[in-house]
């Protein structure tokens, strides 16, 4: 078994290729079971955010994936209040922030509006700033899953902004 090397991590691939989520997390947690729990754990290619946090409630220590990127080139943006595609029509007058509640500098100093206007126009500082914000957005929700993880409220914290995290947003 790959474990039995004595490398200073084991790596969890293949999980993310198409099958349905309860599939990749029974998997994940059957490795996590038997991989040993002093060395990190790493999945390989996963995910979106809900997937992140429901992975490291089995036990997975760190994660790697073009989902960030590539969706926020497609229009796709990661919030706290869900997922919103800032290429429908619903935000051309949105004038407000990104994403109020967003910890990167694009959330604050652009509007959906204008983020809509750019991705309607072929702008490539459409696809540069959505791929900011979801990056922006997957570092402080991982550093608040590890604040979480500290002071013992991860699974109830989990449980509250899964729901929220799912679904899409609408004007």
């Amino acid at each position: 078994m790959i474990a039995s090397k004595g490398m200073p991590g084991n790596a969890i691939g293949g999980l993310s290729v198409g099958e349905p989520e309860e599939e990749m997390y029974a998997m994940a947690e059957l490795c996590c079971d038997i991989l040993p729990t002093d060395k990190p754990r790493y999945l390989m290619g996963v995910g979106t955010p809900w997937n992140l946090l429901e992975n490291i409630a089995i036990g997975i220590d760190m994660f790697d994936c073009v989902m960030p990127t590539r969706n926020g080139r497609n229009g796709m943006l990661f919030t706290r209040d869900g997922v919103l595609q800032i290429k429908n029509k619903q935000w051309a007058d949105h004038h407000g922030p990104l994403d109020p509640m967003g910890t990167a500098w694009v959330d604050g100093f652009y509007s959906r509006a204008f983020v809509r206007h750019l991705f309607q126009s072929n702008e490539m500082l459409g696809q540069q700033i959505a791929s900011l914000h979801n990056l922006g957005f997957y570092l402080a929700l991982m550093k608040e899953a590890r604040e979480r993880i500290i002071d013992g409220s991860f699974t109830t914290w989990k449980a509250g902004l899964l729901p929220k995290l799912k679904q899409r947003i609408s004007a």
